[in-house]
């Protein structure tokens, strides 16, 4: 599949089975999955962006299904949210950011990896924003009150009380509601992968989220929600890749915890940002519920050799540990949880106009080349090697130099 360069244009739910609907005319449509698809690829046109310095090429089409489309994203400014903007853009959307206020449009920190100084302006020139607390939901509503628009976009609601005034709105405007909710969801489980009619956990961290769904699906919002996996990529602020790179860059093991043969399941966050673009104003996308990742899952052990191919190092040491030997206080010592975590993106690839286009080592020399190697010039890297001390003094009898 190819996306866009920026282009200047003026039935009774049943929980987390992602069937419930919301519009009327989704029912009116005998096929709308062939409808909506088909008027999106009749009047492609290749476009090309700059190149980025990972392997992967970013290219795609004009004549997007979002062409004046009004957008609201909350945040936009972080991560998954900044790539979600710089997609929407792409597709011909007219974004609306909310936010605090302290990155205005325009600002350098804003340009995603490989786009042009032209690109970054064109698409700030139809960019907007609105400053506003969404933890205040008096002055979020009010600073709403006035607007209208097609689809909203919460990509940081943790909890139903942060959700729910938008979601309000949406269903008050008419406007369509995607929530980006989360893959921790669901309950632990002895067959894999998860996929969207699997049983939740309701004490999970992240029960705000099953809340929030909850929320959205009782009420007649037209609502899609969205539960990625581990979301890595240039700019994540969690620092999932750069935990393995830091440790390769300075030569030493990696210590992984268990048998390090447990799969878990990564996401490139522009295959993110796509996704969620795809459910935008798509009949097709509600009262949906997507998981989202890379068609494949990957080994702990195998996450640290990859890693260690996009760097362009040696196959590295891999030390296995017992958590439970160890007395880390406080200290985060492994970047994922130590369990099979992983879903299935088969729905979203089958129903969506969506594919991933990053497989992991693409994925992670984007990470490597657009942000690690930027950080370490910076002097930004954290290089806290404290727990890797205490394993390897256990383990070893050694410690880190």
């Amino acid at each position: 599949m190819f996306r866009p360069a920026f282009v200047p244009t003026t039935a009774p739910s049943v929980r987390n089975s992602g069937t419930s609907l919301s519009r009327s005319s989704f029912l009116s449509l005998r096929n709308p999955a062939k409808f909506c698809n088909q008027a999106i690829r009749s009047s492609r046109l290749h476009v090309h962006t700059a190149p980025l310095k990972s392997s992967t090429v970013v290219s795609a089409v004009a004549a997007q299904p979002l062409t004046g489309k009004r957008v609201l994203v909350i945040g936009g400014t972080r991560f998954s949210g900044l790539y979600l903007v710089h997609e929407l853009a792409n597709r011909g959307a007219n974004v609306v950011v909310l936010n605090r206020g302290s990155k205005p449009v325009g600002d350098p920190s804003l340009k995603v990896p490989g786009e042009t100084d032209e690109h970054f302006k064109e698409r700030n020139d139809r960019t907007t924003q609105i400053v506003a607390d969404r933890t205040d939901a008096e002055a979020l509503t009010s600073a709403l009150a006035s607007e209208k628009f097609d689809v909203i976009f919460d990509n940081n609601g943790r909890e139903l009380s942060d959700s729910k005034p938008l979601a309000d709105l949406a269903k008050k405007m008419d406007a369509h509601f995607v929530y980006m909710s989360s893959a921790g969801v669901y309950l632990k489980a002895p067959v894999m992968p998860h996929i969207e009619g699997d049983e939740v956990d309701p004490n999970c961290r992240h029960k705000g989220k099953l809340n929030t769904e909850d929320y959205l699906r009782e009420t007649d919002v037209t609502y899609t929600a969205i539960r990625p996996t581990y979301i890595y990529g240039a700019g994540n602020y969690n620092p999932l890749d750069q935990w393995f790179f830091e440790r390769l860059d300075k030569g030493m093991p990696i210590c992984v915890p268990g048998h390090g043969a447990h799969l878990t399941g990564l996401g490139h966050v522009r295959d993110l940002a796509a996704a969620m673009a795809a459910c935008a104003c798509n009949p097709v996308s509600f009262g949906q519920v997507y998981n989202v990742q890379d068609r494949r899952a990957v080994t702990f052990d195998g996450v640290a050799r990859l890693c260690a191919k996009a760097m362009g190092k040696p196959e590295p040491e891999i030390i296995h540990y017992n958590p439970k030997d160890m007395d880390f206080g406080k200290k985060k010592a492994f970047p994922f949880r130590p369990q099979h975590f992983f879903c299935s993106p088969n729905k979203a690839l089958r129903e969506l106009d969506w594919e991933v286009e990053y497989d992991l080592m693409a994925g992670l020399k984007d990470a490597y080349e657009n942000d690690f190697l930027l950080k370490k010039e910076r002097g930004g890297l954290k290089n806290d090697f404290t727990t890797d001390d205490i394993i390897l003094s256990t383990v070893k009898g050694a410690s880190v130099v």
